[in-house]
């Protein structure tokens, strides 16, 4: 008797992407599709224990953040289609201190007690900042790209609720 193989990732996005897209319009599709793909092909690949999550200073985990939201952000604004710089203008204003800053605010309410706590952390990791920027804005960032770090490693699906939260503007 064959051995019963355990579904693929990309099974796992067909499937549910059907489920979540029953009764959505075009629109609500597509946007809900690119989550789901950002789901599908970015889960992390290596299975680290929440021992050593913990142990993760939280500057290293707002640095795989900062990827991760970029990603995120790019994606979002793949479809439709459009000349590279306004991909890159689109993103570079998603992506800077003052919006994360203004996301991480409207995400507090949804917060879970141990998501607050390594925002703190986060908040207390960030050191130096651009001359140009308010320090709590800064650590308002980081905080949020501590977040999304920490979250990439080990709830990946309350990551991608939480980002599906966010009013990142369609233009």
């Amino acid at each position: 008797m064959p051995a019963k193989c355990s579904p693929s990732r990309n099974d796992l996005f067909v499937k549910s992407e059907e489920e979540l897209l029953d009764g959505q319009d075009e629109q609500g599709k597509q946007s809900l599709s690119w989550n789901q793909a950002l789901l599908a092909t970015t889960a992390p690949f290596q299975q680290i224990s929440l021992s050593q999550v913990q142990k993760i200073s939280p500057s290293a985990l707002a640095y795989l953040g900062d990827a991760i939201y970029e990603l995120y952000v790019r994606i979002f604004y793949l479809v439709p289609l459009q000349r590279s710089g306004i991909y890159h203008r689109l993103v570079v204003e998603q992506v800077r201190a003052e919006t994360q800053a203004l996301h991480l605010r409207s995400l507090i309410p949804h917060l879970r007690d141990t998501e607050l706590e390594i925002v703190r952390r986060g908040r207390n990791a960030a050191t130096g900042r651009p001359k140009r920027l308010n320090p709590e804005i800064y650590q308002q960032a980081t905080s949020l790209e501590t977040l999304i770090g920490y979250l990439y490693l080990t709830d990946y699906q309350r990551l991608t609720e939480l980002l599906q939260i966010l009013h990142v503007k369609k233009e």
